[in-house]
């Protein structure tokens, strides 16, 4: 099969187009065909060895669309649209970036859909991880109002529709004004521009605070996001775009707002027995967003020969929304 490889820590053209082997099933695995997959910030700072030594040949890739072709299981039947995120997906095993990728069971989760591949493919990383944010990390409810910071990232986006469709109002962040109506479009109620210190434009909008806030952008904003969140509201940090999220001389009386709540969510929980795909919120997004209640989060796609393009373009901040790329090379 064909495989995008790294041997070795670099830049985008250490990405390489290699036929390898295709992957044996283990027991308590599953083997897919990949339609298509999308693209996330994880894998080019792998590629660039931002995860520690890359020892041997590894296929990146933490997510994946297609069909199953083998299950040893019984628990699946082939021909089945599935999808599949994480679960050691090219940190323990090789990735998604190939013609077929295998899974543990936990982590492949059927669908009922006629959306296209690449449609589809912008789901399963960017809607779990706001699941796990938004629904098991602060248990948002409707009639909340949530500020998400950094409005204009895949998790931004999906977090701002999501949001709406479950009848919060949303206030979101942009650090350019030409990008206000695109987070509008995406159910944004409020718009703020982002200069570094947004919480007193937040308060002058929502006096009290806003009830959650879900902080894309990291380490360089999480103390001023707290100063918008209301008494007893939540904070969930999901982004590392600003580098690793270390506090350095954090002070939980001066930095920390009384009685706000802070924690971290990250989408390794995924297929876990605290976050079972099958209580995950997938396949309503996806009736969601065939019935246009819900916008799409594709904002380009690329065939499987562009990689090294999507990666130049990740990390040239040229991608408003979701990447996804189309496999279909037999």
């Amino acid at each position: 099969m064909k495989a995008v490889v790294i041997t070795k820590p670099g830049n985008v053209d250490e990405l390489k187009i290699k036929n390898v082997d295709e992957p044996t099933t283990p027991d308590g695995y599953i083997k897919i065909r990949t339609k298509a997959f999308g693209l996330n910030r994880a894998e080019t700072y792998y590629r660039a060895g931002n995860f520690g030594e890359i020892k041997e040949p590894r296929i990146p890739g933490i997510e994946a669309v297609g069909e199953i072709v083998e299950d040893n299981s019984g628990r699946f039947k082939v021909g089945q649209k599935v999808i599949t995120a994480m679960g050691g997906l090219m940190l323990a095993r090789d990735g998604s970036y190939a013609e077929y990728v295998i899974a543990p069971t936990t982590n492949v989760l059927v669908v009922d859909t006629k959306l296209p591949w690449e449609e589809l493919a912008a789901l399963p990383e960017a809607y779990l991880t706001i699941w796990g944010a938004l629904d098991k990390s602060m248990n948002i409810k409707s009639g909340q109002i949530l500020l998400v910071r950094g409005g204009t990232t895949t998790l931004g986006l999906a977090a701002i529709s999501y949001a709406k469709a479950r009848g919060l109002k949303v206030v979101a962040s942009t650090r350019r004004d030409e990008n206000k109506e695109l987070l509008i479009s995406k159910g944004a109620d409020e718009v703020i521009v982002d200069d570094g210190d947004i919480s007193e434009k937040v308060r002058a909008i929502f006096p009290d605070g806003v009830d959650c806030a879900l902080d894309v952008v990291g380490i360089a904003t999480i103390r001023d996001t707290l100063n918008a969140v209301k008494t007893f509201g939540q904070l969930c940090v999901v982004g590392v775009l600003t580098g690793p999220p270390i506090f350095e001389n954090f002070n939980l009386m001066s930095d920390l707002p009384n009685t706000v709540q802070i924690n971290f969510f990250s989408s390794g929980l995924f297929g876990s027995p605290q976050m079972p795909l099958s209580e995950s919120p997938i396949q309503w997004i996806i009736e969601q967003i065939e019935s246009k209640k819900m916008p799409s989060l594709v904002s380009k796609i690329y065939e499987f020969d562009q990689i090294k393009s999507a990666h130049q373009d990740m990390e040239n901040n040229q991608i408003l929304g979701k990447a996804v790329v189309k496999v279909q090379l037999t």
